[in-house]
């Protein structure tokens, strides 16, 4: 291995040295605990280091986002090719991304709560982003009946997304979350079943 490969592996084990940190960061004392100081201390490498791979924090949460939509993608795709029937499909989909959001708070949070730069929804978006939506639009699609499946992926998505935002707001009560998703099925494919 020559000197330049080396450095450039290097280079990209501290990078993802400073991911990984920062999500654990995230993850247990939330997001106001990460700062580019603290990371620093905890990579054992200086400010500057830091700073040579993300311009600052936002690019750090970004980066752990696109992380997570690569994570979310992969297990969504599992799930989907564990049950067999369009319907089954959509609720396993659905709650393995309920799942998802209630068992890693921060990262759920850098993908879809914070502010971020990353573009949704457009040509230009990252690889992991778009696969992360295909992952979750393709079984929806598969049960969207005569909707248009973009936007009928955009509201089960809308719906999903205020279940683990209110379950992880204490908003919701815990007994109730297997029927939530119940009636969330039921209702968003109108009574529709795998013999149909």
């Amino acid at each position: 291995m020559s000197i330049q490969e080396r450095r450039e592996r290097e280079r990209a084990e501290r990078h993802q040295l400073i991911i990984r940190i920062a999500r654990e960061l995230a993850e247990a004392e939330g997001w106001e605990a990460v700062t580019t100081r603290r990371l620093a201390e905890r990579i054992e490498y200086s400010q500057p280091v830091l700073y040579s791979h993300f311009a600052n924090k936002d690019a750090i949460v970004a980066a752990v986002a696109l992380e997570g939509f690569a994570e979310l993608a992969a297990q969504l795709r599992d799930v989907a090719h564990k049950v067999d029937g369009p319907v089954a499909v959509f609720t396993a989909v659905a709650g393995a991304y309920l799942a998802f959001g209630a068992a890693n708070p921060a990262l759920y949070d850098a993908m879809f709560t914070m502010a971020s730069e990353l573009p949704f929804g457009r040509p230009d978006s990252p690889t992991a982003l778009k696969e992360a939506f295909a992952a979750l639009a393709g079984p929806i699609a598969e049960v969207a009946g005569g909707e248009d499946p973009e936007p009928f992926t955009e509201v089960v998505w809308s719906a999903l997304h205020g279940l683990v935002t209110l379950d992880r707001g204490g908003r919701l009560r815990p007994d109730f979350a297997e029927r939530r998703l119940e009636l969330l099925v039921e209702r968003m494919l109108g009574g529709a079943t795998d013999e149909d």
